[in-house]
């Protein structure tokens, strides 16, 4: 019987250095395919699934918004809650450079460098989140005040 591989990463070392209550859940990563693909694989609610967007206000001023899988950041809301002109999705090399993790499994868990974390404020309401743990294809399970508990994010309303 072939042995389980276990997964260690930056997110996974920080989740078990905090002593949290998680589970890893893998499936069949899809370039592309978003949070769609990961809840249709393990048959949940895309609004469960929380991406880790990263995004650039002024220039070099980087952060990450934590936004359900099934909506979508409103930019504009944004600029107007950070009171800058813009904001902009990061490019992917850049939120690499910047994350660690490869774009499809950026985790906001022991990310290279510390960034300011905004969480969309309705994602508190789930029981039980998905999010990235720092490789496509694996995410953790855990409850939402976790995010809450080890990141300390601002809140927002940003999504469409």
């Amino acid at each position: 019987m072939p042995k389980k591989k276990i997964i260690t990463t930056p997110a996974v070392r920080v989740l078990n250095a905090r002593h949290i209550d998680y589970s890893l859940h893998s499936y069949a990563y899809e370039a592309h395919g978003g949070t769609a693909v990961a809840a249709r694989s393990l048959g949940i609610d895309e609004r469960q699934v929380i991406k880790t967007l990263v995004m650039e206000g002024d220039p070099g001023q980087y952060f990450l918004v934590l936004m359900h899988g099934d909506r979508q950041v409103s930019v504009k809301s944004m600029a107007r809650s950070l009171k800058i002109k813009t904001v902009t999705p990061c490019e992917p090399e850049i939120a690499q450079k910047i994350t660690g993790y490869k774009v499809g499994g950026i985790s906001p868990f022991g990310t290279r460098k510390v960034l300011t974390i905004y969480l969309e404020s309705s994602i508190m309401t789930l029981d039980t989140i998905y999010i990235n743990a720092g490789k496509r294809g694996v995410l953790a399970q855990l409850a939402p005040n976790v995010l809450v508990r080890i990141l300390a994010p601002v809140m927002v309303t940003a999504g469409i």
